[in-house]
């Protein structure tokens, strides 16, 4: 039956509110699973402006019930009823995402007889009722211009309004009060919707998994770019400036860019069921399949090249149009004085460029930010325009090769390569970067794309956080820190094909630095970093860093000290470049000790065994004034611990520190550090229930642990974790320590499966200790399952290193070689294999 016969028979028959809800929730549960169909025909803005049709006529008709049901027979004509409803944001401009909130305003006038706020009363009771998600105001009209002036959000939202349903001449009156909110003070509402728009920019950067709304060319972007248009022209449709404003080449460009993002996340919104506008990593298969993509890469890298063009869009042509109402006369005087070239000006760290300037050629604005001061800049959108637009011939001239050098040479390259990128030359600057451009890293571990990450890194490398990295970083010569900053920023040019990035991107940046001028001792060398640039960062997390085979492979590759030295600097800007927060302490240590390790090695021409290690790092220990202050008794107990690891991996200081304690301890204890990430020291002389501990702290991500035999038979156990932990957690951690001391303790773990080819077992690691590597799927409490395993057979653990991601680990064992352990390796493989049962 037709949805209007069932309305009039509930009304004929005097049915119940109720009745109407349900037959209307019923009606738009049905709309809403049509919307699938519905978007596989028609998508993009098309299908926003069908889906916003169709809640017009849904809307319409609930307006129309109400009236049908307070006056019954005798209606009066919708016009005579002094209310209009009235679409706004979103839903107002006909871009209304499919689970978005449906903003509305009720425009009245309050005239005798009508009972107007009766009416709004049931017609909102009727809709909310009835499922739909209404974001709501109602304004009487003369108090329209009074409410706006309150609130920008309310002023904002009425510039998109749109007639619905209702009267007219309510319709009408509204018009007039909008009409006199947009020519109010027009320069403070401008300005604070710009201050605004930087706000949210700076919150919702360009990452991996960008927000297809908020982000920086994101669709807010789109619609402060048309609030600006309506408050200044009047306009209703921002193609109405084409030729005015803009060119219709760069508007169709625009608007092309526009439409992926509306397929993009009404896709997001159907596949999710919800109000869901980020492009997740785990949805990107979906969103793909849904928008005809057959390739997921390519789908990405799409969006994340029309969220550039909608940025870059939007900044040069919102101030171009805000120009006249941002100018401070006062500052002309100071603008004169810091005059660049004809039309171009630097203030305060800030390069402007006229927008009545010609667009000039690429060196003549290659020239001026070779002139500028070296400190970090901002560029206006009026000098972005001039290096969007500029003319760029290929090859590239001899002098513009030249003018880059000059940059690269500067101590703040970073702004300028930012600048490059926000006006879309950076690949016509540097043609590696063609291939790369809004490239996904689809690992879970990179924040952004290739593009941004390697101007990330120069960002990272330009302000070094580490001391010690940033004193071998400014104890570089000049045409080293050139050669390492282009190193730095070509290093993932290589990605997208098929082969090994490393040696795709050591063949790309030859070309380049010849261009630069290097030498060709200088280009080996660029060729090598790039070749190796991820090897540090693997040997220090996934391998013993104090085995000598390893040190001596890995120096074989890196072949001297300059290289090691460069390529740590490098390791440490390409992980500081991946992402907030994930260059962290543990990362900071590794990659130290491996490179004083390695710089060792580098510097021995024959090689240096453990025990010639060991006697070289007594002799600096006994020079301490902090080991001669200790008792001669523990002087000697101190030297004669047997481990060489626990000399290798801890400082003198550390271990005269770990020696004083281990003095006092009676029977067991321990500290906690919660500063950082959660960090636990045990000392005991009694047994240590470690698979009960490891199990009780199993939502903790271990980092690396270390156990070692001190003397008098105390045993030292380090365990750092890598979550970061509140102070008042610590109470709990202690009491679970103090539990773990109680040997008849047991946690039921999951079941651990581990296949014997997951496991290694190397007993030529060193004289004294063995290897066991276990590369297996990541499973909770798998650590506890093996340290109960090894506790089993009796193996003593010296230290472990544990390497996870969010699907594999990678857990490294040194154990010491006892209990004819070797002999009976058949033991370790069939325990660690066996299921918990």
């Amino acid at each position: 039956m037709d949805l209007t016969l069932q309305i009039e028979d509930i009304i004929e028959k005097n049915g119940s509110d109720f009745e109407l809800s349900k037959l209307f929730k019923a009606y738009i549960k049905e709309y809403k699973s049509s919307l699938g169909e519905l978007f596989e025909k028609s998508q993009g803005k098309d299908f926003l402006v069908r889906h916003t049709k169709g809640l017009d006529s849904i809307i319409s008709l609930m307006y129309k019930t109400v009236l049908r049901r307070l006056f019954g027979n005798y209606m009066p004509m919708r016009s005579s009823v002094p209310i209009a409803i009235v679409a706004l944001g979103s839903y107002g401009r006909e871009q209304l995402c499919v689970h978005s909130d449906i903003d509305l305003l009720i425009a009245y006038e309050d005239v005798e007889g009508f009972h107007t706020k009766l009416i709004i009363e049931k017609f909102f009771y009727l809709a909310l009722d009835a499922g739909l998600k209404l974001g709501h105001r109602v304004h009487e009209t003369k108090e329209l211009f009074a409410s706006s002036q309150n609130d920008i959000t309310i002023r904002t939202a009425l510039m998109e309004a749109r007639f619905v349903t209702g009267s007219t001449l309510t319709w009408h009156s509204t018009t007039k009060e909008l009409g006199k909110i947009r020519l109010f003070n027009q320069k403070e509402f401008i300005l604070a919707k710009i201050e605004e728009a930087q706000v949210r920019r700076k919150k919702y950067p360009n990452v991996m998994q960008p927000n297809i709304k908020e982000s920086a060319g994101g669709l807010r972007d789109s619609n402060l770019l048309f609030w600006i248009a309506q408050t200044i022209y009047g306009v209703n449709s921002l193609k109405d400036l084409t030729g005015k404003l803009f060119l219709e080449e760069e508007y169709r460009e625009y608007r092309i860019a526009l439409e992926l993002l509306f397929r993009v996340r009404s896709a997001l919104h159907l596949i999710t069921n919800k109000q869901e506008d980020r492009l997740l990593l785990e949805l990107i298969p979906d969103v793909s399949q849904m928008l005809g993509f057959k390739n997921q890469q390519k789908m990405v890298t799409k969006v994340l090249e029309a969220q550039w063009r909608i940025s870059n869009f939007t900044q040069i042509f919102v101030k171009k149009m805000v120009r006249p109402y941002i100018v401070d006369m006062s500052l002309v005087t100071k603008f004169k004085k810091n005059r660049l070239s004809r039309g171009i000006y630097t203030l305060e760290g800030r390069v402007y460029a006229s927008y009545n300037l010609e667009i000039q050629p690429l060196n003549t604005l290659l020239e001026i930010l070779v002139s500028l001061e070296d400190i970090p800049y901002h560029f206006d959108a009026g000098f972005l325009r001039q290096f969007t637009y500029t003319k760029i011939s290929h090859p590239l001239q001899a002098k513009s090769y030249t003018l880059l050098r000059e940059l690269f040479k500067k101590q703040n390259m970073y702004s300028f390569l930012k600048l490059f990128y926000d006006a879309g030359i950076l690949h016509h600057l540097f043609g590696a970067f063609k291939k790369v451009l809004h490239l996904p890293q689809f690992d879970g571990y990179h924040h952004y794309p290739v593009d941004i990450h390697s101007i990330k890194c120069i960002e990272a490398l330009e302000n070094i956080k580490e001391a010690f990295i940033k004193k071998l970083y400014d104890a570089l010569n000049a045409d080293e820190k050139l050669l390492l900053k282009i190193v730095v920023l070509f290093h993932d040019t290589g990605k997208g094909r098929v082969q090994d990035h490393s040696e795709v991107g050591a063949k790309l940046i030859v070309p380049f630095v010849k261009k630069m001028k290097f030498k060709e001792e200088e280009i080996q060398r660029c060729v090598t970093l790039i070749k190796q640039h991820v090897s540090m960062s693997n040997i220090a997390f996934k391998e013993n860093i104090h085995n000598e085979k390893t040190l001596y492979k890995f120096m074989s590759t890196i072949e001297n000290a300059t290289n090691l030295k460069l390529l740590y600097i490098l390791t440490y800007a390409d992980i500081n470049g991946v992402g907030e927060g994930v260059f962290n302490s543990f990362n900071s240590n590794l990659l130290y000790e491996l490179y004083l390790s390695a710089l060792e090695a580098a510097e021995d021409f024959g090689r240096i065994n453990e025990a010639t290690k060991r006697i070289n790092i007594e002799k600096k220990l006994q020079k301490l004034p902090e080991f001669l202050k200790l008792p001669k008794l523990l002087q000697s107990k101190l030297l004669r611990v047997e481990s060489n690891l626990f000399f290798f991996k801890h400082t003198q200081l550390d271990n005269i520190r770990i020696a004083q304690i281990a003095k006092e301890t009676q029977s067991y204890n321990f500290s906690i550090n919660t500063d950082k990430s959660l960090s636990i020291e045990i000392y005991r002389k009694i047994p240590l229930n470690i698979g009960y501990l490891l199990a009780m702290l199993s939502h903790l991500d271990v980092a690396s642990m270390e156990i070692f035999t001190l003397f008098d038979g105390v045993k030292y156990f380090k365990i750092e974790f890598i979550e970061h932990v509140e102070a008042e957690e610590a109470g709990h951690i202690e009491s679970i320590i103090h539990n773990a001391f109680d040997m008849n303790r047991h946690v039921k773990l999951k079941d651990v499966t581990i296949h014997k080819e997951e496991i290694s077992v190397d007993c030529e690691h060193s004289l004294t200790l063995a290897e066991v590597t276990v590369n297996t799927h990541n499973q909770k409490g798998l650590l506890a399952y093996i340290m109960e395993c090894f506790e089993e057979l009796g193996i003593n653990i010296v230290t472990a290193k544990i390497h996870s991601t969010k699907h594999k680990v990678r857990d490294s064992f040194l154990i010491e070689k006892q209990n004819d352990i070797c002999n009976n390796v058949a033991k370790i493989y069939k325990l660690l294999t066996k299921k918990l049962v």
